[in-house]
């Protein structure tokens, strides 16, 4: 973990009410797809925590949804503005488990992780499969991007305006896969939990006070114990959750 100055050197808006913002500086402590950095702004207490959607050298990529006023300032924000941000947060996915044939499953906020962790399983020689979910067409992002990749996409939205209509569960039929990654809201997670069918890695989305495990505030229990999202998870196998 380190807090770094990282400046912004893009912002641009990819879908209804989602924002890629790219920035640079030393990201050396980011080591894992699926971890998330903490971003200060100023005139807010707690930080912003934020998936890490890629890395290339020193330049970070992030994608959100202007939600709230730290998220509405971020999107607003011009190149050139610097923020202190937390690093290398969370364990991230162990790609060693993922088999030769890994399903990705990525819904709404979930999906910018997806992506690294796409290009790093390709990287070693595995065929992923990616299903992304939305609600409606206008909220679908990265599509072409993932694509460039030389993965498999499967859209679904929940108004069936692009792609499957329905949620990710409904794509999982029929995708032979040797194990599955999967980040998103809660009652997504649980769904793909009761529709897999091999083990598979789950990045849980959280309120965070510190984001790194000194306050507490993100505790949950697993069948081992209780465990801090921040600093243990965000992601947790599917042999230790408990809903």
């Amino acid at each position: 973990m380190k807090d770094v100055r990282l400046k912004l050197i893009s912002n641009r808006k990819i879908a209804e009410n989602t924002y890629e913002s790219r920035l640079v500086g030393d990201l050396s402590d980011i080591t894992a797809a699926g971890q998330f950095v903490n971003i200060k702004l100023d005139g807010f207490y707690l930080r912003r925590p934020i998936s890490v959607c890629d890395v290339v050298g020193d330049e970070l990529t992030i994608i959100y949804k202007a939600v709230g006023r730290g998220t509405e300032m971020m999107a607003r924000a011009e190149v050139g503005t610097e923020w202190l941000t937390l690093t290398g947060l969370g364990n991230g996915y162990d790609l060693s488990k993922s088999g030769e044939r890994p399903l990705l499953i990525g819904g709404g906020a979930g999906v910018p992780p997806m992506y690294l962790l796409a290009k790093k399983l390709v990287a070693l020689g595995k065929t992923p499969t990616v299903i992304l979910g939305f609600n409606t067409k206008a909220e679908v992002f990265y599509k072409e991007e993932f694509e460039a990749l030389g993965v498999k996409v499967i859209i679904t939205t929940a108004d069936g305006s692009e792609g499957i209509c329905g949620f990710v569960t409904d794509a999982m039929d029929g995708v032979d896969y040797s194990y599955f990654y999967t980040c998103g809201p809660e009652p997504m997670l649980k769904a793909v939990y009761n529709k897999s069918t091999t083990s598979g890695s789950f990045s849980f989305e959280e309120r965070m006070g510190c984001g790194f495990g000194a306050c507490m505030g993100c505790s949950c229990e697993t069948k081992y114990g209780n465990k801090r999202i921040c600093r243990d998870g965000p992601v947790l196998v599917k042999e230790e959750i408990i809903w």
